[in-house]
């Protein structure tokens, strides 16, 4: 029995009509909520070698985090190794550098895969980072079907907002859709896909965008699966989504309600699905990064538990908090800690888990849903035309002319405007900017950080079977020539004999060709 801290007991759902757990869900997926299952507490964590995450791994479990996500550094996320020329100076920096099996093997030492949930957030590489996850697990006796967890591999978005993609949009849709063939056929507990409007916002876009925009891509790639040959109630139930929760508080709520009414009433409507779990749209949270200011630092830990707030409040699955220090450089341990703890403060001692969907029923908060939903509309209507009633092609059709890109620079434009006008208040730094003290102690990576990688990498290159790494090579390029073959089983046999990252994806480039994106004007 939930009660308040004075003692009166609570409900599990308080008012008429359509309550958590009815479709569509606009109040949530399940009818208790967290009073019997609190959100997955999954902090972000990656830097320097995979031995130093590693540690900051074990440091987040033993501190109460209850499941994994990972961080990759920029060159892994753009498909190339640590000694690519490219590379110079961003080893190890905004993630943890992995270009080799091994590399992933240490990432993951002394932790038992079985037991956890593990995220990564990959997209243009992922089929790669997820073969060498698997190939990994089984090392260590842990079956396909035992893995639990995300990986990113939402490319759609990369083309949109964030820019680190490698191939075409149509040979990278095919990945994304192998990827979800291997993990409906063989991994039950994985979500092979996290369509994310996190990056979307982080770009600058509106809260109606980030929605529309993500569940545009999410409808692109549930019709990019059927074509494949997959049937709906097959797959739908492992897609998962991605979203910011930013600094105005009913907007968000409003946002994250809307996205579980869409959802469900396009996976019916639409696409003819009729298992319950197609029809939800879960979601992983992570509050505002570019929301996190420089000036004053210490206010971020206020911002993020707000926004932390609105998250558990609009009904998400899973949760990460930002660390306060991250407008500054990546976050250190006692930040990241904090951040973990502003999580489990919301969780036990606010009352926000007691009563499901709390502010469900408030005029305001309806009504705020319902114009999240009504933007949205307008937006889709308008990728469908693009598209000549396909959301796959409207997506395609969008990237190729520059509509979310121009879409979303626009809106970024508008709210700069405003704070630079002063019509737009943001705490510390453009009112209320006296007393301005940053954190005396701030992570750094040094050189040696990536002189260890590059030492690493050249004595794999120097031990491996080179014969077994080149025929694994010609396989898969030659797997790839062929548009009907699955190509996840290739790309794991090449990550067995430590193909490194950067020459798994030249064979790939050799026959999908790279992206250019085409300058708007």
């Amino acid at each position: 029995m939930a009660e308040t801290m004075s003692g009166i007991p609570l409900d599990p759902t308080y008012g008429d009509g359509l309550q958590p757990g009815d479709y569509p869900y606009t109040r949530g997926l399940h009818p208790t909520g967290y009073r019997t299952k609190l959100w997955t507490m999954r902090m972000f964590a990656g830097f320097g070698t995979a031995t130093d995450t590693n540690a900051r791994f074990h440091a987040l479990l033993r501190a109460g985090g209850t499941g994994l996500s990972t961080a990759f550094d920029m060159p892994t996320l753009m498909g190339r190794d640590s000694d690519h020329p490219w590379s110079v100076g961003e080893v190890g920096r905004a993630g943890v550098a992995v270009d080799t099996l091994a590399d992933m093997e240490d990432l993951f030492a002394g932790i038992h895969l079985d037991q956890v949930t593990t995220s990564m957030t990959i997209n243009g590489p992922a089929a790669v980072l997820m073969a060498m996850y698997v190939a990994v697990a089984e090392k260590s006796g842990v079956s396909r079907a035992d893995l639990g967890g995300t990986i990113q591999n939402d490319i759609l978005k990369e083309y949109q907002a964030q820019k680190e993609y490698i191939f075409p949009p149509r040979p990278s849709v095919r990945l994304v859709t192998d990827l979800i063939r291997f993990t409906t056929a063989e991994m039950p507990r994985w979500h092979p896909v996290s369509i994310s409007g996190y990056h979307i916002r982080e770009a600058g876009s509106t809260a109606a965008q980030e929605l529309a925009f993500t569940l545009a891509n999410g409808f692109a790639y549930v019709e990019a699966a059927m074509a494949a040959g997959l049937p709906v109630d097959q797959f739908a139930p492992r897609l998962s989504f991605f979203f910011n929760a930013h600094s105005d508080f009913f907007e968000e709520i409003g946002k994250f309600r809307a996205a579980r009414r869409i959802w469900a009433t396009w996976m019916r409507d639409r696409y003819g699905a009729t298992n319950p779990k197609s029809l939800m749209c879960r979601f992983h949270t992570q509050t505002a990064g570019v929301s996190l200011t420089a000036q004053q630092p210490e206010n971020n830990i206020a911002r993020v538990a707000i926004q932390a707030l609105s998250a558990v409040l609009g009904g998400t699955q899973s949760l990460h908090t930002d660390s306060y220090d991250e407008a500054l450089a990546l976050p250190t341990e006692k930040a990241a800690r904090i951040a973990l703890r502003t999580q489990q403060i919301v969780a036990h001692e606010t009352g926000a888990a007691s009563v499901v969907d709390p502010l469900g029923g408030a005029p305001f908060v309806e009504w705020m849903t319902d114009e999240m939903e009504r933007q949205a509309t307008e937006i889709f209507d308008h990728i469908q035309r693009l598209g000549d009633g396909s959301m796959l092609e409207g997506v395609y059709a969008g990237i190729e002319s520059g509509y979310f890109t121009g879409e979303i620079a626009d809106a970024a434009y508008r709210f700069e405007r405003e704070v630079n006008a002063g019509r737009r208040i943001i705490v510390g730094v453009n009112e209320f900017t006296e007393g301005d003290d940053g954190p005396a102690n701030l992570l750094s990576i040094g050189p040696d950080t990536e002189e260890m990688q590059l030492k690493r990498l050249h004595q794999i290159r120097g031990d491996r079977n080179q014969q077994a790494v080149r025929e694994s090579l010609a396989a898969l390029a030659e797997a790839a020539e062929q548009p009907d073959v699955n190509l996840m089983p290739f790309i794991i046999d090449a990550t067995r004999t430590y193909a490194t990252e950067g020459e798994i994806i030249a064979s790939l480039e050799s026959v999908f060709g790279t992206y250019v994106e085409a300058a708007v004007v």
